[in-house]
């Protein structure tokens, strides 16, 4: 079948409006991962697998909207934020029940926000860092902020704000939440969301199962209420040609992350519909910006003439071609991708250009035969390939580049520490709002600028003005400064981004994964 490459808002309309015509109801949809989750609940989720679960077993107050730029109401089927913005006041859908029939109420909400805002508990709780209060009247909900935040309405659309029951965290097994919440997941039973579905089924490692919640309160095409799946079932394969062998035998309704360079082969299988979903992922590899390396001697990479000769340097297009086999695109915006909210688009964003490279270079004074050393993943065939390439489009500048392979656990460290001097990194973005990614890429105290050691007054004060700025025109205004200051600093070697590459069988429709990664299957069904 042919590849599905589109906007992320009308992937997303697709499945919210495809005709009743076209969706079946029953069955059980089984999917290939590449990963196993370890424990899905709102405020622990901290790793991907578990992070992109969490949506179909807990609602939130809002969702993002299908184009991904805003929020639409949730569990909330209104909300306002007052003038000066420091209250929000949602009001909570009549007759909405958790997955065993218990009614959700006001104080269910009231306990989970407090539990997404304990720094003790989550790892998330400086998203809602300027929540004050939670309190509710009934079904009326009104949150009280420390200070105005552009980014609340966002948060609130946020997997760490799903809603979960507090009678039944109240009655499980523990003396801490932590061990209350392992509780619940390791007894699959029904109740602790509203999500389209429940866990039903887990083995460490091995498989999980979902099972449909019968008292949700979406309805689809159809009139009645979602999901039309009974269930969906979950195969943990690392392996990718194994994930691929399973859905190509029919034993595999879906199989996740595809490697790219088997992108074409399933295009051309007329039994398999071939997605590519866009996504916030963005590649890229953080430039020591430091004036000197981590042994004293002076670092060349300190010039930021040289980081941007670098960057004319590289042909993305050819590196995509080599890595993705062409599905992708290059980078627009120094920050972010493309499809996160205040984005600018830079086409091209140091395109190349082997002449003004060489030029930087001169100018810079950069000696001939000069060492640069590239930090790859140990065992990861993508960062060989860009490492090869790169090596070889950097020598007409005079550079020597040579690898350094490590394990995941010591990239991080030597990120931490600025014991490197370039090395392969990627994002994907876990909220609808700009702030986190550019908090981590640009924002000095927060990590270092992603570990480069780049630091900009401007920068760094025009973040701080846009964590309360309330007008979206200048908030907008603010990003658009942030990233022309990050462009021409060029802290990073600005490579690509990748869209989520998704099989499944011709026999599944309405399947989605949003750009943040998560995966929807309330409205997915399947005709055997």
């Amino acid at each position: 079948m042919t590849r599905k490459l589109v906007a992320a808002a009308a992937a997303l309309t697709t499945a919210l409006t495809a005709p009743a015509l076209a969706q079946d109801r029953g069955g059980v949809l089984n999917f290939a991962r590449y990963d196993g989750s370890t424990l899905i609940d709102p405020i622990y989720a901290d790793r991907n697998p578990d992070i992109w679960m969490v949506g179909s077993l807990f609602d939130t107050l809002l969702r993002p909207s299908q184009d991904g730029n805003s929020v639409v109401p949730g569990l909330a089927e209104a909300y306002a934020v007052s003038e000066e913005g420091t209250t929000v006041t949602l009001t909570l859908r009549e007759g909405i029940k958790f997955s065993d029939g218990t009614p959700l109420t006001g104080e269910d909400v009231v306990f989970s926000l407090n539990r997404a805002r304990d720094a003790d508990l989550s790892p998330w709780a400086g998203l809602l860092g300027t929540l004050d209060t939670v309190a509710n009247n009934g079904n009326e909900i009104t949150l009280t902020l420390s200070a105005p935040d552009p980014t609340i309405l966002s948060m609130l659309a946020t997997f760490t704000t799903g809603i979960v029951s507090k009678a039944m965290f109240e009655a499980a097994d523990g003396a801490t939440d932590q061990e209350k919440s392992a509780a619940i997941f390791a007894a699959k039973n029904a109740g602790v969301g509203t999500g389209p579905f429940y866990l039903c089924g887990f083995e460490q490692g091995t498989s999980m199962d979902f099972c449909a919640n019968e008292h949700y309160w979406r309805a689809g095409a159809d009139g009645k209420p979602l999901p039309y799946l009974e269930g969906v079932h979950f195969e943990i394969i690392p392996d990718d040609a194994t994930r691929i062998l399973k859905l190509q035998a029919g034993e595999m309704d879906a199989a996740e992350f595809i490697p790219f360079s088997r992108v074409a082969e399933l295009e051309a299988d007329p039994k398999i519909d071939m997605n590519l979903f866009p996504s916030t992922r963005i590649i890229y590899s953080p430039i020591n910006t430091r004036p000197t390396r981590a042994d004293g001697s002076p670092n060349p990479l300190a010039d930021a003439r040289v980081r941007q000769a670098l960057n004319y340097a590289t042909n993305k297009k050819a590196l995509i071609g080599l890595v993705l086999q062409g599905a992708g695109k290059p980078m627009t915006s120094p920050l972010m991708a493309a499809a996160t909210q205040l984005a600018t688009e830079t086409d091209p964003l140091y395109g190349y250009d082997m002449d003004k490279a060489k030029a930087l270079i001169a100018e810079a004074g950069l000696a001939p035969g000069t060492e640069i050393t590239f930090t790859t993943l140990a065992g990861s065939a993508d960062d060989s390939t860009i490492f090869a390439a790169l090596q070889q489009m950097w020598a007409p500048l005079g550079i020597q580049l040579k690898v350094e392979q490590v394990d995941n656990a010591t990239r991080g460290a030597k990120n931490r520490s600025g014991e490197f001097d370039i090395h392969t990194y990627g994002w994907v973005n876990d909220v609808n709002d700009p702030s986190q990614v550019t908090g981590w890429l640009g924002y000095f105290p927060t990590a270092k600028a992603v570990g480069t050691g780049w630091e900009n007054e401007k920068f760094n004060s025009l973040f701080e003005a846009s964590a309360t700025e309330m007008d979206a025109e200048s908030r907008a205004g603010q990003y658009a400064e942030m990233q022309s200051i990050y462009a021409e600093a060029a802290p990073l070697l600005f490579m690509y981004e990748t869209p989520f590459a998704v099989a499944v069988a011709e026999s599944v429709s309405g399947y989605v994964q949003t750009p943040l990664g998560n995966n929807l299957f309330e409205e997915a069904s399947i005709n055997r």
